[in-house]
């Protein structure tokens, strides 16, 4: 996805798409999706509106039977006037889906897998990252944590919520920066697998050392766009394999 942002989630046929990536990835996105044969998106969810998360996700929309859209809910002085987030709207108002904020707890089926909304967990944030909708999965005896662009602040309301465990699998918040992927949350969840989603050369410098090194306390088994292209983790509720592009 390049400095983008897109995770595709399957079990038992029901379907879930976490971010699209900008919208000049779209068309990869969309080929990749029906490659797998993939015709409805039960849910989509727009962790937060920064193009690089949702820029391309109105033309995920526009390409596929949608059940539901899940975004943050937002102060009226945060809600966002740029057009990829009116294309979003437009989609889903011209497919009739139902957008819905997210409520901290809800539990979403995704066939045997279950995603509890894990943040945002207060209205009101200075930085628009920490509105991310973050989503810790479990699959059996595997889980799984996505945390869009949460920063500090957000990171420590989850770990301090109760509603987080050890993470078999992470992708690492804010593709990797030095602000996400904090030790009050890294203690918490002990990732087993990390992944970090990031543009190769990004001006970013993305991820940053610090992450890496603060990661690595935990596991030595970090992943990387930039790196290995799409990577899949593919769960039995038992056992993990992880397979990468490249």
């Amino acid at each position: 996805m390049g400095q983008g942002d897109s995770v595709f989630i399957e079990a038992d046929g029901i379907t879930m798409l976490v971010d699209s990536g900008e919208e000049d990835v779209s068309d990869k996105v969309i080929s990749y999706l029906k490659e797998l044969g993939v015709e409805k998106l039960n849910y989509v969810v727009a962790t937060h509106p920064h193009a690089d998360h949702m820029g391309g996700m109105y033309r995920v929309i526009d390409s596929f039977d949608v059940g539901e859209a899940i975004i943050p809910q937002l102060p009226d002085e945060d809600f966002p006037t740029a057009l990829f987030f009116e294309r979003f709207i437009d989609a889903c108002n011209s497919k009739d889906v139902d957008i819905t904020e997210a409520e901290p707890g809800r539990l979403i089926y995704v066939g045997d897998a279950r995603a509890e909304i894990v943040a945002p967990l207060s209205s009101k944030y200075d930085d628009l990252n920490d509105y991310s909708v973050s989503l810790f999965i479990r699959h059996g005896k595997k889980s799984f944590l996505l945390t869009g662009d949460a920063e500090k602040v957000s990171e420590s309301e989850m770990a301090e919520s109760g509603r987080l465990r050890h993470a078999d699998v992470y992708k690492a918040g804010h593709h990797g920066s030095g602000s996400s992927s904090t030790k009050a949350l890294l203690d918490v969840i002990e990732p087993g697998y990390a992944v970090i989603s990031c543009g190769a050369g990004n001006s970013y410098g993305h991820p940053h050392d610090s992450t890496i090194k603060r990661l690595s306390a935990y596991t030595d088994r970090i992943y990387r766009t930039d790196l290995c292209g799409t990577i899949v983790f593919e769960s039995d509720g038992t056992e993990l394999r992880v397979s990468t592009e490249r």
